[in-house]
């Protein structure tokens, strides 16, 4: 049977799910839309794809370390509440994956869905199979691997809110974890000055030299103030500039200058950063099932 765009339309808007998997269920059933249905709800197909507009902006970290300390993965996996987020079934797919991840070597997120989990499909069908299970939008949000040949990788999971790895040219786990707790806290953009790019210096050099505009100094002592405070930005953004949180009294390119190591690259991630949460009004939520009910 020819299947048209009007069915795969139909379909579309009957479960929210996307258009090649509604050509591929109207094709199974012979382009009967209810058998379709009927099917992709036994997959969760459409209930996942349903909720896949919903806000997911709690969830959880987990990351994992190979054996000889050479390779480490971190995932970040969104649920929509926290209650959700310290279930057994959800953070037990958080751990499958970054396993998985680390196990396969992949270092794209594209590639991290398509691998297969415990023998039950892809990353994305157990998702979507889970999407089912705990009626919650979820999302594996983003994934990153960090390799070195010389020295290690370290990690620290802070929770499972927050999680760090840190590439270090020598072998020193104690140093790993002490770095990696420290941009955990710190939030540190890149290594070093050099790693901080020119536009971004640019941007705060205007912002600067906008603030000093009306302060009625001479033009070198303004000169000089924007050097300071561009002096003092780089400070805080670089891992190197920034005081180590646990002796502020060094700087972390002091501490690493002492311990013989540098650190060639860092990834943290923080659970729901960037994802704008809905407000809600629990108030207003009640009134309209209050005036519904009438």
């Amino acid at each position: 049977m020819n299947i048209t765009a009007a069915m795969v339309k139909e379909l579309r808007e009957r479960t929210g799910s996307g258009m090649m998997e509604c050509k591929k269920a109207l094709v199974e059933t012979s382009g009967d839309v209810d058998a379709a249905i009927e099917n992709m709800r036994k997959t969760g197909l459409a209930k996942a794809d349903k909720k896949s507009g919903r806000i997911a902006a709690e969830g959880c970290i987990a990351v994992k370390i190979s054996a000889d300390e050479k390779i480490a993965a971190i995932v970040e996996v969104n649920c929509e509440t926290d209650f959700v987020s310290k279930g057994e079934n959800f953070e037990g797919f958080a751990s499958q994956v970054v396993e998985q991840g680390l196990k396969d070597g992949v270092n794209t997120l594209e590639k991290l869905l398509e691998q297969p989990l415990n023998g039950d499909g892809s990353i994305e069908e157990t998702r979507r199979s889970l999407v089912a299970k705990l009626g919650e939008n979820i999302n594996v949000r983003r994934f990153e691997q960090l390799t070195c040949e010389q020295g290690i990788v370290a990690a620290y999971l802070h929770g499972n809110g927050i999680g760090v790895l840190v590439q270090l040219t020598s072998d020193d786990a104690v140093l790993g974890k002490d770095i990696a707790m420290h941009i955990a806290a710190s939030k540190p953009v890149c290594v070093e000055e050099k790693d901080v790019s020119q536009e971004a210096i640019a941007k705060e050099k205007e912002i600067f030299t906008a603030q000093a505009a009306d302060s009625g100094k001479s033009p070198e002592i303004i000169e000089k103030m924007i050097a300071g405070r561009i002096r003092k930005y780089i400070g805080e953004i670089t891992l190197t500039g920034q005081p180590f949180i646990k002796n502020p009294d060094i700087k972390v390119g002091q501490l690493l200058k002492e311990k013989s190591n540098s650190v060639t690259g860092f990834c943290r991630f923080e659970v729901g950063e960037g994802i704008e949460k809905k407000e809600e009004n629990f108030l207003e939520e009640v009134m309209a099932q209050v005036k519904g009910g009438e």
